[in-house]
């Protein structure tokens, strides 16, 4: 059953005013990655703040007792989320989770995070594991531009670069969001704002996922690192003038944390991960994209 745009702003920390009093766990079961964003450092460590860090992966069958330490120390919480640290799609256990998560927690809100890259194929599989809202990464929706922010694909075992790998992206993000929006699930896109790259082509980004069926745009500035260490971090100027843009178009979400993989608590306010997902790790190392 499709969940209300009222219910989500209620109870679902990235959809509006409820960001002081409702919690959610992150469940680090996706480890694997068909992308190699160019901005991206994925890793397992215990000292960053920041999307694609965690401090362990997880198992779908781990999930519900970590869910179930979570509320015992968080009884706000009202979404169980996946984002990561790899992509939710490029393996299946992420949709293993949630169908475990229904059945033990059918209380819970699910949200999932993709790059969308087999958002396009694997749509039906989101609808049946019953995720209510989805956020999908579109970061260009010109092939040019994309091609500037990824260095390849991972595409049915086949590396593809440049802008065919960028056109290959973009026609799946759009086609699987058009499907999945059109099933009931709550689209929200995520956009990282890298200046010099991105940052005149939000209007567009903004009016084709519209159209497409997103209903709330979120726009992330760009955090240095990898490839793109070299590129000054969006200024304040900036951003506003990007959700400016975004704005005549679609709603935009202006509350975002950089939350962790393994984020369990209320953003901004409490953060619990180190007591859910005991033994964490103190060094800071890395893994690649596969």
């Amino acid at each position: 059953m499709a969940r209300s745009i009222e219910e989500l702003e209620k109870n679902h920390p990235c959809f509006g005013g409820c960001k002081f009093n409702a919690g959610r766990i992150h469940l680090p079961v996706s480890p694997g990655c068909n992308i190699a964003c160019r901005f991206c450092d994925r890793s397992i460590n215990d000292v960053e703040q920041r999307p694609g860090v965690t401090s362990k992966v997880i198992t779908p069958d781990e999930a519900n007792t970590f869910i179930g330490r979570a509320i015992e120390l968080v009884p706000s919480i009202k979404v169980a989320g996946i984002a990561g640290p790899g992509d939710t799609l490029a393996t299946d256990y992420a949709l293993q989770t949630f169908e475990k998560i229904g059945v033990a927690h059918p209380e819970l809100l699910k949200c999932m995070s993709t790059n969308g890259l087999l958002l396009n194929e694997r749509a039906q599989e989101v609808i049946d594991a019953g995720v209510d809202t989805l956020t999908v990464t579109v970061n260009a929706v010109d092939p040019e531009i994309e091609a500037k922010l990824n260095d390849y694909i991972i595409y049915h075992g086949e590396k593809i670069e440049g802008v065919e790998a960028a056109k290959i992206l973009i026609k799946n993000q759009i086609e699987g969001i058009k499907k999945v929006a059109a099933a009931g699930v709550t689209i929200k896109i995520n956009t990282v704002l890298v200046p010099g790259i991105n940052d005149h082509h939000i209007s567009e980004i903004a009016r084709t996922v519209r159209e497409a069926g997103a209903i709330i745009y979120n726009i992330i500035p760009l955090i240095p690192q990898h490839k793109l260490k070299d590129i000054e971090r969006p200024t304040c100027e900036l951003l506003e003038k990007a959700r400016e843009d975004a704005e005549k178009y679609i709603k935009v979400f202006r509350h975002c944390a950089h939350c962790r993989a393994d984020a369990v608590g209320v953003p901004g306010i409490s953060e619990y991960s180190k007591l859910v997902y005991q033994n964490r790790l103190n060094v800071r190392s890395t893994f690649s994209h596969g």
